[in-house]
């Protein structure tokens, strides 16, 4: 009787200890799959892991987050939610109204993150004025990678419109190497098409993106940027389909391509490759598009979990919205702190530059979310404005066609 007894203990003994150490970790669903992204991630584990909080990792490959949703959607129908989700903009507020996530305000009101988060971050981490997301970067999307060497043989000056750009494509052209190094995804064409139709004017970009207007979206502006995408795609090379956006990269550090249009996660590429800004690569702003910026934000979402959970979802966002993580992190991954208050002393020429143009456009009010990456429009309208886009970069579409598409999808997405 006494040894059934000490065997029941012994196995409710290790019931509990296993309950324990599920408690204590975290199974985090994310994207990041890159060699940068991920050097960038294990930032964030070691982190965990020095607070004795273990990391389960689920990465689902695909740059923009699209397959990542899906593994997800299949997952919380299943009833089986990941502690953690790596999440974009307007999703955040879906699965937030679907009243999936669990809610932060404890961790968020102790460690004072509304009086350093930036307000238009804070349009995606709250819902119905409740914190469900701790934001880890800010990504900015209208930047153009510059290989140095090429560069300098092409005269060495950064094109400053968009006739100078072209002109500096085409002595690419003359170098024998590839103008533009692009992936042919939608997400990626549409990254272009961002900064192409942010170039024609702030005020184009607002009306277009963010308010939606029927007249913007099938006039005469966006013909033109439709226009020049035309012209743009006849500098990318034949092999440009299904690229990952960090092949493309790998374009541009190996002087086989001469400039590549993405987000600032293309620096991190760079950086592991041992590049060094203003010297192996440039980094600047879309021509026409300096003093404006077009965002998103990685956010960590916590989903609602059992209780005894709840504690490593806490130190998760604790550990996410700490300044010394917010440097080491963003320092790896090529973006910009989510926080206003963290010094940009470890940060590069590129960083520093980001850092401060953030700023600009936050006090002119040129911070714009960003249409590519889910931060201007729900997800339906992302979806129907990449369809047209894609079409119409791959030579589906003329021009005219694409903006009466155009204005007629976003009207029925709506």
């Amino acid at each position: 009787m006494r040894k059934l007894m000490t065997t029941t203990a012994v196995a409710a003994l290790m019931l509990a200890a296993t309950a324990a150490r599920a408690a204590e970790n975290v199974e985090v669903l994310h994207w990041w799959t890159s060699g940068a992204e991920a050097g960038a991630l294990d930032v964030l584990k070691k982190d965990l892991e020095g607070k004795g909080i273990g990391w389960t990792d689920m990465p689902v490959a695909g740059g923009g987050g699209t397959e990542a949703m899906t593994v997800l959607r299949a997952r919380v129908t299943s009833g089986n939610a990941p502690t953690a989700v790596q999440m974009l903009g307007f999703d955040i507020l879906d699965w937030a109204k679907e009243g999936a996530l669990g809610n932060l305000d404890d961790i968020a009101a102790k460690e004072g993150w509304d009086k350093v988060v930036p307000t238009a971050l804070q349009q995606f981490s709250k819902y119905d004025g409740h914190w469900i997301a701790a934001p880890v970067n800010v990504h900015s999307t209208n930047w153009v990678w510059i290989n140095k060497a090429a560069l300098d043989k092409a005269g060495g000056k950064e094109p400053a419109n968009w006739d100078e750009l072209i002109a500096l494509l085409d002595k690419f052209k003359e170098q024998g190497i590839t103008p533009i190094a692009h992936g042919g995804q939608a997400w990626q064409d549409a990254t272009i098409f961002d900064a192409v139709v942010l170039s024609l004017g702030n005020d184009v970009y607002k009306k277009a993106f963010i308010d939606l207007d029927p007249a913007t979206l099938g006039g005469d502006k966006m013909k033109e940027a439709f226009d020049r995408m035309t012209k743009l795609r006849s500098y990318v090379d034949d092999n440009f389909s299904g690229r990952d956006w960090n092949l493309a990269s790998a374009m541009v550090i190996e002087n086989k391509a001469g400039l590549q249009f993405m987000g600032d996660w293309a620096k991190g590429e760079f950086l592991k490759a041992k590049k060094v800004p203003g010297t192996d690569f440039v980094c600047m702003r879309f021509p026409g598009t300096q003093g404006s910026v077009t965002f998103n934000s990685d956010q960590f979402v916590m989903f609602k979990v059992s209780d005894d959970k709840v504690p490593a979802q806490m130190q998760m966002a604790s550990a996410i919205e700490s300044p010394t993580f917010q440097s080491a992190f963003n320092v790896v991954k090529g973006s910009v702190p989510a926080r206003t208050d963290v010094p940009d002393t470890d940060f590069d020429a590129c960083g520093k530059k980001g850092m401060k143009d953030l700023a600009e456009a936050n006090a002119n009010g040129t911070l714009m979310g960003s249409m590519a990456h889910g931060h201007a429009n729900p997800a339906a309208v992302k979806n129907a404005i990449y369809d047209v886009v894609t079409r119409q970069f791959n030579g589906e579409l003329s021009s005219e066609e694409a903006v009466k598409e155009l204005a007629a999808a976003v009207e029925a997405a709506k």
